[in-house]
């Protein structure tokens, strides 16, 4: 796929995905432009004088509850990938309508908008919490994920594919547990939901590079599920402050023990490739069932979870994480 005559659109491009995003695409991939779409004017003031004013990228304000804002934002855009949504689980479970509004209605407004446009593709991000949720915010991307797989139909006759990309956990993104323990590590006292807790984890330059190879291979109706270690959450802790005091807090509300990329029940319907599995349509109403002979499919009952994965981060390699969150921290903080 030649990216230099496409014309890219990030909803949430503001965020800590869409930075990365548009930094990896600037420096290596050159698409003829690359727009932020994103509602926040402050945090589009602090990008653009903190190195993101390149010629070929525009800022667009805008929320993805307004559809008539995204028919004008998508005007001659080739690929939409859709970051944009309220990942907050608290927040979320306090401000139910309101994740709604944004995750699944703004879901559907760029579906609608990138249709109507004649978009090529497009991409939404999801997330481990979407498989069996048992929080709002979960329930949303669930829904989200459904909204894109069968939006397929109506696009059939069109040339607009739509996708998504299921992954878990981004080191050191906003919400992530390492700024955390770094903030509590000078009070000696870190605070721990659950010390049998294990979750999916991967970088923020893995993320971006897998969602982009995910545009390049997409087929429409597909969810794109990488390989990824699992962590022990107490791991990090020892890492970050191995002197300090862990406080056992509890399991928030909405929370899970360990999470799940690939459930039983969709793994009937997956391939199995070297980097990433690919849940395919579970009916063979259009396309995206192109994966069959590309990879192998899973075994009976096959389940992807963190607590059962057979690839774990070890300390050392956790030390190198946390190292280089730590100065990128001091380069450019978390906002």
């Amino acid at each position: 796929m030649d990216w230099k005559n496409q014309v890219v659109l990030v909803t949430g491009g503001t965020g800590s995905f869409g930075r990365k995003f548009v930094e990896i695409m600037l420096e290596e991939y050159k698409p003829a432009k690359v727009i932020i779409f994103s509602r926040d004017e402050l945090k589009q003031h602090e990008m653009r004088i903190s190195g993101f004013d390149h010629v070929d990228l525009r800022y667009f304000i805008g929320d993805v509850r307004d559809l008539n804002r995204l028919h004008r934002a998508m005007q001659g855009v080739d690929i939409v990938v859709h970051a944009a949504a309220l990942k907050q689980v608290p927040a979320c479970e306090y401000n139910p309508m309101e994740a709604i509004k944004t995750n699944i209605l703004g879901s559907s407004n760029v579906i609608e908008a990138a249709l109507d446009a004649g978009v090529s593709k497009v991409m939404a991000l999801s997330t481990d919490k979407a498989v069996n949720p048992i929080n709002l915010y979960g329930a949303t991307k669930l829904a989200a994920e459904k909204l894109f797989v069968q939006s397929n139909a109506y696009a059939g006759g069109t040339a607009t594919r739509y996708s998504s990309v299921r992954y878990g956990n981004v080191v050191g993104s906003r919400g992530s547990v390492i700024p955390v323990f770094l903030k509590q590590r000078d009070q000696k006292k870190l605070t721990i939901t659950d010390g049998r807790m294990t979750r999916f984890w991967l970088t923020l330059d893995q993320g971006v590079k897998f969602v982009i190879r995910c545009i390049e291979q997409m087929l429409g109706g597909e969810v794109f599920v990488p390989k990824i270690p699992s962590m022990k959450v107490i791991d990090i802790a020892k890492v970050i402050a191995p002197d300090a005091e862990l406080e056992e807090i509890g399991i928030r509300p909405g929370e899970k023990l360990h999470e799940v990329l690939i459930h039983e029940n969709e793994a009937r319907a997956a391939i199995e490739l070297d980097e990433m599995y690919v849940v395919q349509p579970s009916e063979a109403l259009w396309f995206g069932h192109g994966w069959q002979e590309k990879g192998q499919p899973l075994p009976e009952e096959f389940r992807y979870s963190s607590d059962s994965n057979t690839e774990w981060l070890t300390l050392d390699q956790i030390r190198e994480i946390v190292a280089s969150i730590e100065a990128e921290l001091i380069e450019r903080p978390i906002v």
